[in-house]
């Protein structure tokens, strides 16, 4: 498999989802029509890998994380909520600051430079893709073009994810702070909205555009490459998930560098940190940052670290 989708879809629903795509985008695709009142959803049960760090005094608990679910899985049970009663501090990759202040920094940082509106880094053909794709989902064909080309991945790649059923008020990181803070528990981020925009926003164009192209060449195939992906995860195999998606990302060594494996090997180190101090702490983490070559495990080795696979 050489689908470079998995790239922006990652990002979006398995890595951190970018603060950019979780503000309400410029388009969006229309939701489904419906003529009678749509019923619950039955709970399917799914277990997601669970690992867990230790000393003397300071637990540290690693969990993989979708920042888009359909309703009605039921992940939040058995290890997985035991861990999370057990802890004190729920550390997570970003917490969202409020609408304001997100699409002033989306206004600061994803708008083009006069001149340099989309359409500048894409052939006659490509053009004619994107507009394709946007048009399929309700948004008019030009819709993207005052952005660069980060933040139209981004948001392309999100577009036909409602119609599909997935819902961002559904991931695993809201509902983690939600029973966060109802239970009055610590919440703690890794990152802030500016370093995970800056992320994106500083790939360099012709990286971006790369992107780009390939998110629309493949825009008709995200329906079974999430729901693959959200599979894997519930089953709680992060060898199919590295599989699935990381591998993928190798074909872009840039973005690979600075959406995964750089940001896994500053979250090693402040894990190894964070060990010196006592207490017990849930760790929420996009899945792929736990699954592959370059994990936050495997960079835990640096420190003489073990992260072990807790069971259920």
């Amino acid at each position: 498999m050489t689908r470079f989708r998995h790239v922006l879809l990652a990002c979006t629903a398995l890595f951190a989802a970018p603060a950019a795509a979780q503000t309400t985008p410029p388009v969006a695709a229309p939701a489904p029509a419906t003529s009678t009142p749509a019923t619950p959803a039955a709970v399917t049960d799914v277990d997601p890998a669970l690992w867990v760090v230790r000393d003397e005094d300071t637990t540290i608990y690693l969990f993989g994380t979708v920042h888009l679910l359909k309703p009605g899985l039921g992940w939040f049970d058995e290890a997985v909520k035991d861990a999370f009663d057990a802890s004190d501090t729920l550390v997570v990759e970003m917490i969202e600051p409020n609408p304001q202040e997100m699409q002033a920094l989306v206004g600061r940082t994803a708008m083009a430079a006069p001149g340099k509106g989309l359409s500048t880094h894409l052939t006659p053909e490509q053009q004619t893709k994107l507009g394709a794709a946007l048009q399929s989902v309700g948004a008019p064909p030009t819709a993207m073009e005052p952005f660069e080309p980060w933040f139209a991945s981004t948001v392309i790649a999100l577009m036909p994810l409602p119609a599909l059923g997935y819902d961002p008020s559904k991931g695993v990181d809201n509902e983690l702070q939600a029973a966060a803070r109802a239970a009055s528990k610590r919440v703690e981020a890794l990152e802030t909205a500016e370093q995970q925009i800056g992320f994106f926003d500083s790939l360099p164009l012709p990286v971006q555009t790369r992107i780009l192209v390939k998110t629309v060449d493949e825009f008709d195939d995200v329906g079974p490459t999430i729901d693959r992906m959200v599979r894997e995860w519930g089953a709680g195999d992060p060898d199919a998930l590295a599989a699935t998606m990381n591998e993928q990302m190798l074909e872009v060594p840039e973005a690979a560098r600075a959406l995964l494996t750089d940001r896994n090997a500053r979250w090693a180190d402040w894990i190894d940190a964070r060990m010196e101090r006592p207490g017990t702490v849930f760790m929420a983490v996009g899945a792929g940052h736990l699954a592959g070559e370059g994990s936050v495990q495997q960079q835990l080795r640096r420190h003489d670290l073990t992260a072990t696979r807790e069971a259920y």
